[in-house]
C-alpha cells in the first residue's frame, strides 16, 4: 500500500509533506513532487500536511492513475529529504483543478 501525489501539486509544490516523511520517499520534479510507491510505508503522515490536498491513499477513487504516474517518475527524479521553497506563485495555483497538462516531466534542478 502507498500514497500518491496528484496533479493538485503541479505548480504548487509546497513540500510540507517532505518534512514529515519518515522514509524519505519523495522525489522532486521541476513543478511537482511524487512519492515512490515501493518506498512508501503507508503511514499517512504526509497526507494532512499538504496545503494543496494533493496526496491520496492508494485506495482512493482514481488513485490508480496517480500511483502509476508516481511510480514512473520517481526513478527519474532526485530524492528530496528537506523542505525547500515553494514556487513564488504557488498560492495562485492552489485549488486549480485538472493541471495535468502543465506537468513537466523534467527533474528539479
Amino acid at each position: 500500500m502507498a500514497f500518491a501525489v496528484t496533479s493538485a501539486c503541479i505548480r504548487c509544490k509546497y513540500m510540507d509533506c517532505v518534512e514529515v516523511c519518515p522514509v524519505d520517499c519523495f522525489y522532486e520534479g521541476e513543478n511537482m513532487l511524487v512519492i515512490h510507491p515501493d518506498e512508501c510505508i503507508d503511514c499517512g503522515v504526509c497526507e494532512p500536511e499538504c496545503p494543496a490536498e494533493a496526496i491520496v491513499a492508494d485506495n482512493a477513487e482514481g488513485a490508480a492513475e496517480w500511483l502509476a504516474l508516481n511510480a514512473r517518475l520517481a526513478p527519474l527524479w532526485p530524492n528530496i529529504t528537506e523542505k525547500g521553497e515553494p514556487p513564488s506563485d504557488a498560492d495562485a495555483w492552489k485549488g486549480i483543478p485538472d493541471k495535468i497538462d502543465l506537468l513537466s516531466e523534467r527533474a528539479a534542478t
